[in-house]
């Protein structure tokens, strides 16, 4: 499904709430002045205060949109975190930018 595209700045966090943040964003391609964050690019996590959920990964991503040869995430892209297996929830991205 389309959705807007994650970036840098984008306020996406664990299923107990501590915030995740991608660690490698890709920074020659911008949304809202941010780099966007691609699908291999591991997410950390802090604050994980239930279980402490350390790394996030997105498992499928956009499947028509590319930077620099890897596909971005998106608002509806699967996820999981590493050691629960929870799924990371964004709360909110820039809406300029939709990807599929």
């Amino acid at each position: 499904m389309p959705g807007p595209i994650l970036h840098l700045g984008a306020v996406v966090t664990c299923a107990h709430s501590g915030p995740a943040t991608p660690t490698a964003p890709f920074a020659r391609v911008l949304v809202s002045g941010q780099p966007v964050a691609t699908q291999p690019g591991p997410w950390a996590i802090t604050g994980c205060a239930a279980i402490p959920c350390v790394t996030g990964s997105y498992l499928v991503a956009a499947t028509r949109v590319f930077a620099g040869g890897q596909p971005v995430v998106l608002m509806d892209s699967v996820s999981t975190t590493t050691p629960t297996g929870s799924p990371m929830i964004p709360v909110m991205a820039q809406t300029r930018v939709i990807g599929s």
